[in-house]
């Protein structure tokens, strides 16, 4: 997947262009999100996918990680057949949150935004194209494949949360060394969702 001149390259970068995309409404859909930071959202869906179920409470909320891994499988299934843009259901791109939320949760990701663009950047690139890519995004659906039954293990949706979160970033960044990790937490929180079941 080739970046083009409006694709974000850092985590700040991306919180800027859902920044822009609220524009002055009361209500930001996710198209709008999806507009701002362009067609071509694999990544971005990822990250945002996974900051929402790695959130305190938001993600151990029941139905929310299904939802997400809905989002994503969707989503991460249209790369694999080589789309060049996102298509969602209306249901889903039509719903929306309050603007003053959405800029309040976009001001406090900004510390953690900066410290992890310190942390990442182009390596390893051969990781995140081509192939690599889309070995990212099986493995990306085996985890929202994963998310129904995690909603039954406690904590597990959120180590899922950190995964997907990991492997947006490593898209978005171009960040091979960050899928390794992406791909480190994904069997470890599959080892945690296996033992969790059979205990």
């Amino acid at each position: 997947m080739e970046k083009t001149r409006n694709d974000a390259t850092n985590l700040q970068q991306l919180l800027g262009q859902i920044r822009e995309s609220a524009g002055s409404s009361g209500q930001v859909s996710v198209n709008d999100i999806l507009s701002g930071v362009g067609e071509r959202s694999f990544g971005p869906v990822l990250l945002l996918a996974g900051l929402i179920t790695l959130a305190p409470l938001i993600g151990d909320i029941p139905g929310v990680p299904t939802i997400l891994g809905l989002i994503v499988l969707l989503t991460l299934g249209q790369l694999l057949f080589q789309r060049h843009s996102i298509w969602l259901p209306t249901w889903i791109s039509q719903r929306s949150v309050p603007r003053n939320k959405l800029l309040k949760g976009l001001d406090w990701l900004q510390k953690p935004a900066r410290f992890l663009d310190r942390w990442t950047g182009p390596r390893l690139v051969f990781l995140v194209d081509g192939p690599g890519l889309y070995v990212m995004a099986t493995l990306c659906m085996l985890v929202a494949m994963a998310m129904p039954a995690m909603e039954v293990v406690p904590f597990s949706a959120n180590g899922a949360g950190a995964a997907l979160m990991a492997f947006g970033l490593a898209i978005v960044a171009r960040d091979g060394l960050l899928a390794v990790v992406a791909t480190s937490l994904t069997l470890l929180t599959g080892w945690f969702v296996i033992t969790g079941l059979m205990g």
